[in-house]
C-alpha cells in the first residue's frame, strides 16, 4: 500500500523540488504536476509529486495520518478519532450523485 504524504516545497526547482514533510525532508519528482512556488504543498508518493494541495487539505490530511499512528501504536482509542476527522465528524453519509435516484 503507497500512503500520500504532504509535503510543503521549500526549494522550487526544475522537475525537482527540495520538500518538507511529516517524515523529514526529500527530493520530490515534480513533472507530474508542473513546477510549484516555494511554499506550496503537494501530495507526495514515493517521492513523487502527483496533486497540487491547499493548505486546508493538506492539514485534513496529516490528522487522518496522526490517527492511523495513533491507531497503530495503540495511543488512540476509537472513541477519540472524531478529533482527527473534523471534515467527517457528525457528517451524514451522503451517496454520489451518480448512485442517487433518479
Amino acid at each position: 500500500m503507497c500512503v500520500g504524504i504532504p509535503m510543503q516545497v521549500i526549494e522550487p526547482g526544475e522537475c525537482f523540488a527540495r520538500c518538507r514533510g511529516r517524515n523529514g525532508e526529500a527530493w520530490l519528482d515534480m513533472r507530474l504536476i508542473g513546477n510549484q512556488p516555494k511554499g506550496a504543498w503537494v501530495l507526495a508518493f514515493a517521492d513523487v509529486a502527483r496533486e497540487a494541495l491547499d493548505a486546508d487539505r493538506a492539514a485534513l490530511i496529516n490528522a487522518a495520518l496522526d490517527a492511523l499512528e495513533g491507531v497503530l501504536s495503540g495511543e488512540t482509542s476509537a472513541a477519540a478519532l472524531d478529533a482527527f476527522f473534523p471534515d467527517l465528524a457528525r457528517k451524514a453519509p451522503e451517496l454520489p450523485d451518480f448512485l442517487k435516484p433518479g
